[in-house]
């Protein structure tokens, strides 16, 4: 919100990159491809694409006639995918900035847009309660999914191209299947707006950011929540997996942003749970203990500061206590969820008996 961009080197004592050009508030930023070039959208409604150094070189353009919601490169490099509160998406060519075409049929914001990893799909997501799928060549929707109960603020594509998933102002994350337009996986796990989400690289795991202030980590091979991780204080506004995984960022409108470090492969829950840096709580559907294929995560939150334009990084002590606390709050939530899915249950062995009887009385009536 302060106009500015900063760069931050994970390695220690390297001087972070702060750059100027935009006229507004920022309000998306992603690296290419090959990490030589840095593209921002902005509430100036310009775009810019920077050499990420310490000139801080740019290039800017005039991409839309309102706020730049969202930016995202396709996987060649090559484009770049705009969605603005202007109501439309638009697509670029990277090197010469040269306006491709329009996609135009949403009626209001456009929140997020984004390439599928193979760059011949695109998904949009607006206000006006609808995520749209397009058809790169052909320029055509090809298919809108409906949000019912709110609207989405961010999309993204399972890194295999078959699914999106989606973050909603009702408190939801959705996954839908891209080829039979279904719904395959839905999550009411936060208790305000979902923000922004990010799939791991192997696609099992997906990470969402609240307006709650958590961010939860979500399996998706067992349709099921893993984690909460607390450190924000206020909403979660972005998040974001590393490229190959063993990372990932979260900022917030506490005016931070924490870098945390996963690792999938911890399997001795008790460890976990001592560990006096993890910044993570085990949720309410984890109770067990995890065998080699149930994995726990182990998570080690890092606060980064700009005070002398250097990282101060930190580890923040979690009380054993209070994680053992929460625990058995979540393991109330668990209660609720195991009645409501027995009542759920219920109705439906109540359905089954009686299309059973229907079919009965059917066969009867042939017989006869």
């Amino acid at each position: 919100m302060d106009s500015c961009l900063m760069i931050w080197s994970m390695r220690p004592q390297m001087r972070a990159y702060h750059l100027v050009g935009h006229r507004d508030a920022v309000m998306c930023v992603q690296f290419s491809p090959s990490g030589h070039l840095v593209a921002s959208g902005s509430r100036d409604k310009t775009v810019c694409l920077w050499v990420p150094s310490v000139k801080g070189e740019s290039t800017v353009f005039k991409a839309h006639t309102a706020t730049v919601r969202s930016i995202h490169f396709s996987s060649d490099g090559q484009s770049l995918v705009t969605a603005s509160d202007d109501k439309t998406v638009k697509v670029w060519t990277v090197h010469r900035q040269k306006f491709l075409f329009s996609l135009n049929q949403h009626i209001n914001w456009v929140r997020c847009a984004r390439f599928s990893p193979d760059g011949r799909l695109i998904a949009s997501a607006s206000d006006d309660k609808t995520v749209k799928l397009w058809d790169k060549t052909s320029r055509e929707c090809i298919h809108s999914f409906c949000e019912h109960g709110g609207f989405a603020n961010h999309v993204e594509f399972h890194p295999n191209g078959t699914c999106i998933a989606v973050a909603g102002t009702d408190n939801a994350v959705k996954v839908w299947d891209v080829r039979m337009n279904r719904l395959l996986q839905h999550y009411q796990v936060h208790s305000a707006s979902v923000n922004s989400l990010s799939f791991h690289p192997s696609g099992n795991y997906l990470i969402t950011a609240s307006s709650d202030s958590t961010l939860k980590i979500l399996d998706l091979l067992k349709g099921r929540l893993l984690y909460t991780l607390h450190g924000h204080q206020g909403p979660a506004t972005c998040v974001a997996f590393s490229r190959t995984g063993d990372f990932f960022a979260s900022g917030g409108s506490d005016e931070q942003v924490m870098v945390w470090k996963t690792n999938f492969n911890a399997v001795d829950y008790g460890e976990i749970l001592k560990s006096h840096n993890s910044g993570a709580s085990v949720d309410e559907t984890h109770h067990s203990l995890p065998s080699e294929m149930d994995c726990g995560v182990h998570l080690k939150k890092i606060k980064t500061q700009d005070t002398s334009r250097n990282h101060e990084c930190q580890g923040e002590d979690v009380n054993l206590g209070d994680t053992l606390e929460r625990i058995v709050g979540q393991l109330d939530v668990l209660t609720q969820t195991v009645s409501i899915l027995e009542q759920r249950l219920t109705l439906m062995e109540n359905k089954l008996k009686e299309f059973l009887e229907n079919q009965q009385k059917i066969t009867e009536n042939n017989d006869n």
